[in-house]
């Protein structure tokens, strides 16, 4: 089954949805609403005409103008595999409805894209930071990160080396 093919019934079954399929890129991707994305993967994996069994990857992504959670999933029986988008402008927090319940593998995927972008998983089993310490301030992966100087007064900056002057006048 082709990308627009999958597009199309989406469409039908999801008006709701805001769904866009974006063609300009090596693989299109289908574009949807970030409160319809659970209820898009459940159709995926479960209509026999489509399932998708496998999440391949799960990513938080960010943009110049949003934070995006993007799906690429894979159906083993029929070989096929669709790219999901959803995303929200950067004034907003990013929620997403998680997908751990369809696929387990999102669990620690949704949690690495929570510790690394803040995009917050909405119903997720264990929303814990996975990569860093739960006191940690911000999230690093984001444009507008400024890293802490230390941690617990453990110094997190590189030591600034100063060239020694070796008492050669060249």
């Amino acid at each position: 089954m082709t990308i627009p093919e999958i597009f199309n019934i989406l469409q039908e079954k999801f008006p709701e949805a805001e769904l866009v399929l974006e063609e300009n890129n090596p693989d299109p991707i289908i574009r949807a609403k970030c409160e319809a994305i659970a209820d898009i993967s459940l159709l995926l994996r479960d209509d026999p005409d489509f399932s998708f069994d496998s999440l391949m990857c799960l990513s938080g992504v960010e943009t110049v103008e949003e934070f995006q959670t993007v799906y690429h999933l894979y159906s083993m029986l029929h070989n096929h595999k669709v790219t999901l988008r959803a995303g929200g402008t950067k004034e907003e927090e990013l929620i997403v409805p998680t997908v751990s319940h369809i696929w387990p593998t999102a669990d620690w995927h949704e949690r690495e894209s929570f510790d690394l972008f803040g995009i917050k998983y909405t119903d997720h089993p264990d929303p814990r930071r996975i990569l860093l310490p739960d006191d940690w301030v911000g999230y690093p992966l984001r444009k507008d990160y400024e890293p802490q100087k230390t941690w617990h007064k453990i110094p997190l900056t590189a030591i600034d080396y100063k060239e020694e002057d070796n008492g050669d006048e060249s």
